[in-house]
């Protein structure tokens, strides 16, 4: 069956049930909207609990001596390198600790240190230490905890196992809908005049990555099949150190936080050098692009033999265990003692900087279509996230995308659904292909050459299919967010935050400081469009 055999109704509709989505369901709901969460798996199964670092945030009267909330500004500036919208940024952060009140009120314990006000710690980019976590290093469980009791709790209903296929539009091209699979594989409309993306990111795009099985990009193409536009797609953060299981490790490998070398762990490789002396004047602590370059950097010329991981010696932490207990059990599931062994760790797919463009309100090009979170582009991120940040973005944005749906609701502007849905066709790519080359020539360090074996490879793989399983929903997803990424990788022809083109490895602000923006060809094909300006400015 092609067409909606059933239909559910609501005023806004939330795709993602992590740190945004539920942010904005609760703040919706408190502000009198029907609304209705949909995601593609269990509630829990989304990225956001395998965070681990924290939340950056810079509290009153519990920060470091002369930290700012401009400083945190600063260094979100500065990570994102030439790339980021500061007036996002600004608002963003502003925002930060009223988001971080939010969300103890509604249950979220974070760790306390020695004095009585909440522990912080120190991240790569950061110039001081105002990373709050909860567990250790288990803050994005405790966060997924919290916001998930308080969603039972205010009876926000939930719809699991059902996956977003496409947005139900008006002949004018407004969202009035979204059309889904159940858990059967049954077509079904959830009929609103506001539709959330909160679905966060693209690891799987990568055999390797931090990411779950879920994160593999759906969100960012339902905006795309809905004239919305992307931007920033070429910048992917490859988190410096997850743990090495092995080589060929594939999906989900385990993390271990930055927080460990904020804490005082250093990069060595297999002679015991330094990786990072004499890289960069924050050493360890370097922003992730610079740490994630400079080890694929180093392991090329395969130090004591070896050339696809380096070591993370962290045996001067006390007390490992209590502080790190999430990455200790991974160590320790791999044979690995912290306390007394230097952690085999590598880069892998971590975050997806780009995304959907939108403004800090959640608002897209699209009336009726919302996004925030990893799925969006807000500009806070530009070419390279600051550690934390993401968590902090996901609070702020998830709850202003809510008051601003209920205000636009208020004020007439959005659609009421006319006429019928059909699951639509679209181009799917093999996924072992797809992420077999977007490993080798699109990952860390891209040339002209490679990104081309890339798209030749997914237009011998690529056959039109309608998406009426979750697994072509994926596939297809999947295939349209390669080839943005290695379209917009491709014409930027400079290395900056990280995209690193091998073959142009200088910096150009010159011709290169500014955005990309990627549309959809009416026959499904990513083309690049104009620069990026604002969500409702955009060519």
């Amino acid at each position: 069956m092609n067409t909606p055999v059933w239909e559910a109704r609501a005023d806004l509709v939330v795709v993602g049930t992590g740190v945004a989505g539920l942010t904005a369901a609760l703040r919706a709901r408190e502000l009198g909207l029907r609304v209705l969460v949909v995601t593609k798996a269990e509630q829990a199964d989304g990225n956001t609990r395998w965070a681990q670092g924290g939340v950056a945030v810079v509290l009153p009267g519990e920060h470091d001596e002369g930290d700012t909330v401009e400083a945190h500004v600063r260094d979100t500036l500065v990570a994102g390198a030439g790339l980021c919208d500061e007036d996002a940024v600004r608002a963003i952060i502003s925002d930060g600790p009223a988001a971080v009140a939010r969300l103890r009120e509604r249950g979220a314990v974070f760790d306390s240190g020695v004095d009585g006000r909440l522990a912080r710690t120190r991240e790569g980019g950061h110039t001081a230490f105002r990373v709050v976590h909860a567990g250790g290093d288990a803050t994005g469980a405790e966060v997924e905890r919290a916001l998930l009791a308080a969603a039972r709790d205010g009876r926000v209903p939930v719809l699991e196992n059902h996956i977003a296929v496409d947005a139900v539009r008006t002949p004018l091209g407004q969202v009035c809908g979204l059309l889904v699979l159940d858990g059967g594989g049954v077509p079904g409309v959830l009929t609103a005049p506001a539709v959330l993306l909160a679905s966060g990111g693209l690891g799987q795009l990568y055999q390797a990555t931090s990411n779950p099985e879920v994160a593999t990009g759906d969100g960012l193409a339902l905006a795309l099949r809905a004239g919305a536009a992307a931007a920033d797609v070429e910048f992917v953060q490859f988190h410096p150190t997850v743990l090495y299981t092995g080589r060929g490790a594939r999906g989900r490998c385990p993390l271990v936080t930055e927080a460990v070398r904020g804490e005082g762990a250093v990069l060595v490789d297999a002679t015991g050098a330094r990786v990072m002396r004499g890289v960069h004047p924050l050493e360890d602590l370097a922003p992730r692009d610079v740490v994630a370059a400079a080890i694929t950097r180093h392991m090329a010329g395969a130090p004591g033999g070896i050339d696809d991981h380096v070591f993370l010696d962290a045996t001067g932490i006390s007390d490992f265990a209590r502080r790190f207990p999430t990455v200790h059990a991974a160590c320790v599931a791999a044979g690995i003692d912290p306390a007394t062994d230097p952690i085999p760790v590598a880069p892998a797919a971590h975050f997806a900087c780009g995304g959907v463009v939108s403004d800090v309100d959640g608002r897209t090009g699209v009336t009726g279509l919302y996004a925030a979170g990893e799925v969006a582009r807000t500009g806070l991120h530009g070419a390279n996230r600051l550690a934390s940040n993401s968590l902090l973005e996901g609070l702020v944005v998830g709850t202003r995308a809510a008051e601003a749906v209920a205000s636009d609701l208020a004020l007439g502007l959005l659609a009421r659904c006319t006429g019928t849905a059909e699951l639509p066709i679209a181009p799917v790519a093999d996924r072992d292909a797809l992420q077999r080359v977007m490993s080798r020539y699109a990952a860390i360090g891209r040339d002209a050459e490679g990104l081309a074996v890339v798209g030749s490879v997914l237009d011998l793989s690529t056959v039109d299919r309608r998406l009426d399983t979750r697994e072509l929903v994926e596939d297809a997803a999947l295939t349209v967010a390669a080839r943005a990424l290695i379209a917009a990788a491709a014409e930027r022809r400079e290395s900056r935050g990280c995209h690193v083109r091998t073959d142009y490895p200088q910096r150009d602000d010159v011709n290169w400081r500014r955005s990309q923006v990627v549309r959809l060809t009416p026959t499904g094909q990513p083309v690049l469009a104009d620069p990026v300006t604002t969500a409702r400015g955009v060519a």
